[in-house]
């Protein structure tokens, strides 16, 4: 098992614990680096000035929820009093559990684009176990609401963003080399948003939000976006569509395992990512970690362009600047399985450069509600437990906490 050596002024054990203010900023990234670790259940040595710290084997689910949970409390700390501003904002939005057990459920696709329509997006958003996070470039937050409802609530929430630049185990599935990850990477998007809110996620509107996102419908709100718009390399426009991509929390995902269409999987698990990340480094870390930078006159960019794996550099560069191995560091976070859904028969053809145009495999929204609803929520709506779940569900009640 390879360790990760780190030279510290920290000799005990026991200073982790401490709050020193004494120590300068390096020092405090390096013990800050130091607990979110031992958090993950790194075994940590102490050596005179030298530090060892070995990762564990693998983490399990526990682990990685723990993990998920210090860094999502720490981002709804941070935010409590814009969280108490908009919660009565939230729960406007949400249906009452008997108004949905009786909905027939007709969603509607709602692109925000408005400054309350954002609000709402965000507020929640801090609903999930996962830590709040945004994506760099091209993004596009959707709001599903319920018109069989008066009130239209919200269903659930998606939202697309531009995908990780390199990630091996998707490359080398399409079957991109650099050069033609760079030219049609452009043309692919992460779903890094896809859930839904009570009382619908009794009645899996998750699985539902997953059929909408494949749908001819949000490949037209996705074109219609960015139908002006040109590339900055290559001077063209691209603004169709050919596949999406996600990732699992943690492991397989219940969400998008056996979700079927045409008797194929929709989302196809493509294999795993290596763990390169920063989910398990704390919001305070990173902080940190940016003070440090900023103390010595040296910029991470964080705009449009600048890529969306900046946490991910800010990490590499003070690894480096600490005389660690930040390589080793970054690779210890959570392995997750890669899901793949293409939305045209020749999506793959296509993202390799060996086809000039898309045939697109047009899933209208009508199509993916029906067998939604047929293969999903028809049961879901015969076990009497769910039902009392749904039906009991207030408003009233829904709080982020």
């Amino acid at each position: 098992m390879r360790a990760l050596q780190l030279h510290t002024a920290l000799e005990k054990p026991e200073i982790l614990k401490l709050g020193l203010t004494h120590l300068s900023t390096e020092e405090r990234v390096k013990r800050s680096i130091l607990l979110d670790l031992l958090n993950l259940n790194w075994k940590i040595s102490f050596n005179n000035s030298e530090v060892v710290v070995t990762p564990p084997e693998f983490y399990d689910k526990e682990t990685i929820r723990q993990s998920m949970s210090v860094k999502r409390d720490e981002i709804i700390r941070n935010n409590q009093t814009w969280i108490n501003k908009h919660i009565v904002f939230a729960r406007e939005n949400l249906a009452d559990g008997a108004s949905a057990i009786q909905s027939k459920i007709n969603p509607v696709i709602e692109v925000c684009k408005t400054e309350q329509q954002h609000r709402l997006f965000r507020i929640l958003r801090y609903y999930w176990s996962s830590p709040y996070s945004e994506y760099v470039g091209r993004r596009i937050k959707l709001l599903i609401r319920d018109a069989d409802v008066p009130n239209h609530p919200v269903i659930g929430i998606a939202a697309l963003g531009s995908p990780i630049i390199h990630i091996p185990e998707r490359d080398n599935y399409i079957g991109w080399d650099k050069t033609a990850r760079t030219k049609n990477l452009i043309y692919a998007m992460d779903a890094y948003v896809v859930g839904a809110l009570p009382p619908y996620n009794y009645l899996l509107g998750g699985k539902l939000i997953s059929y909408l996102l494949a749908t001819n419908e949000v490949r037209k709100i996705y074109k219609d976006k960015y139908k002006d718009q040109v590339t900055l390399i290559n001077k063209r426009k691209a603004n169709d569509l050919a596949c999406l991509f996600t990732t699992s929390l943690y492991g397989k995902s219940s969400q998008y395992n056996r979700l079927k269409y045409d008797s194929k999987l929709l989302y196809q698990p493509i294999g795993e990512t290596k763990g390169y990340g920063s989910l398990h480094l704390t919001e305070h870390t990173i902080n940190l970690m940016r003070n440090y930078l900023a103390e010595k006159q040296i910029s991470i960019g964080h705009k449009f362009g600048d890529g969306p794996s900046w946490r991910m550099r800010v990490i590499r560069t003070v690894g480096d600047m600490l005389n660690f191995n930040s390589d080793f560091l970054l690779k210890h976070s959570f392995k997750r399985t890669i899901y793949y859904t293409p939305l045209a028969e020749n999506s793959i053809e296509f993202l390799r450069g060996a086809d000039k145009h898309l045939i697109y495999k047009q899933w209208s929204q009508d199509e993916m509600v029906d067998y939604w609803k047929e293969r999903w929520l028809g049961k879901r709506k015969q076990n009497i437990s769910i039902i009392n779940k749904v039906f009991n569900f207030s408003p009233s009640a829904f709080e982020i906490t």
